[in-house]
């Protein structure tokens, strides 16, 4: 007598299916990236460090907790772990259908900075406080330009049209002239060159971008002319090509000349941690934020700053090798354009640090001070996980 258990083929149905489900979800997770969270984790890590050395002796002579804006940015990071979970877990091609709307709220965001609403530090009105939060959606809307632009070159088929670029061009030039007027000059570049770069990749014609060229280099005559852009922002990017004259103690170029003193006093090794002048005295302005870089190259010298570069270097070279996989124009879009965020503010950060770039207040990705810029750093770790897993 046969005493072997037979499996009702409803019951075998539906135990397929669920396995044909769990497969479905499980199967993105199999092509997780682990060196690409890995080195964003490892430069937040080393970005902790050097924020807590940046502010060490400032908090303490003000007897406040030393650890104040380390976990402030530990906060940030907890919340960016958990967006680059989220996005990594939702299909990629859900973001283009809700690119429009992540763009409305950016933009609106950005109107209520410049209302009464918003917050003014240093001169800049570029925050809105929330509890004990600030919230800076200018970050956001690198992200929110990024998507939209893509979602509206992927539209296009690879051949876009004159009317495609001009719509492109109208939802970069909104946010950018809204940023502007906070000012920060440093992140309308950044949604400029965004857009430059994705009209390279999304197939635009070399027509289309030689009058782009000639339009924004006539803006920008016109802009100067005009005094639409000031003479002191004129002043700050021009400062660093005279930060070798002995005067610029005294000038816009004092900023640029502390933070060549600092990196040049690293020399090879450093001078350790906790122990470098420049950084304890304060002697660089923003040393936790736009200026970052300096500590690192004050306490761990050139080899800390080649270990910080390599890791840069290493996403950037995922990051690429993700666009390039990617399944669609979509996927490649937006993977190649966080590449070119993260490329140009890391050149000019570091750059400006060394006296080769101007000052525009660009901050080094995951490792500067900034819970905003953190969040979105890790949301956009999570969306190239989110094509990487997804590319076949």
């Amino acid at each position: 007598m046969d005493v072997g258990y037979r499996q009702d083929p409803d019951q075998r149905r539906a135990r397929e299916h669920v396995q044909s489900r769990w497969m479905e979800v499980y199967e993105p997770v199999r092509h997780l990236d682990p060196v690409l969270v890995l080195t964003a984790l490892a430069l937040t890590v080393i970005g902790l460090v050097a924020i807590y050395s940046a502010k060490l002796v400032a908090l303490t002579s003000q007897g406040l907790p030393t650890s104040l804006y380390v976990s402030r940015q530990l906060l940030a990071l907890g919340i960016g772990v958990a967006v680059m979970v989220v996005v990594a877990v939702v299909d990629y091609r859900h973001v283009r259908i809700y690119a429009p709307a992540v763009y409305l709220v950016s933009v609106l965001l950005l109107g209520v900075v410049l209302s009464p609403a918003g917050t003014a530090f240093g001169g800049a009105q570029r925050w809105i406080v929330l509890g004990g939060f600030q919230l800076q959606p200018s970050e956001l809307a690198k992200l929110a330009v990024l998507i939209t632009v893509a979602a509206i070159l992927h539209e296009a088929n690879r051949r876009p049209g004159l009317g495609v670029v001009l719509g492109a061009l109208v939802v970069t030039l909104i946010p950018t002239a809204l940023v502007f007027l906070q000012p920060d000059f440093g992140t309308s570049i950044v949604f400029v060159w965004t857009t430059a770069v994705l009209f390279l990749l999304g197939g635009v014609q070399a027509r289309y971008l030689a009058g782009l060229a000639i339009a924004g280099a006539v803006a920008v005559i016109v802009a100067m002319q005009t005094e639409v852009i000031q003479a002191y922002q004129v002043s700050r990017l021009t400062a660093f090509l005279n930060a070798g004259d002995a005067s610029a103690a005294r000038t816009a170029a004092f900023q640029t000349r502390q933070s060549l003193i600092a990196v040049g006093s690293g020399q090879f090794a450093g001078k350790g941690l906790f122990e470098g002048t420049q950084t304890s005295l304060s002697y660089v302005p923003e040393n936790h934020t736009d200026f970052i870089f300096t500590v690192i190259a004050e306490e761990f010298g050139f080899l800390g700053s080649s270990v910080v570069l390599g890791l840069l270097l290493v996403l950037v070279w995922r990051g690429l090798r993700i666009a390039i996989l990617a399944k669609d124009t979509f996927g490649m879009l937006v993977a190649g354009g966080i590449v070119a965020i993260l490329t140009l503010q890391v050149f000019v950060n570091v750059g400006m640090t060394i006296g080769i770039m101007p000052v525009t207040g660009l901050p080094l990705p995951f490792i500067s001070y900034g819970g905003t810029s953190l969040i979105v750093w890790f949301g956009m770790i999570g969306l190239l996980l989110n094509i990487h897993m997804r590319r076949f």
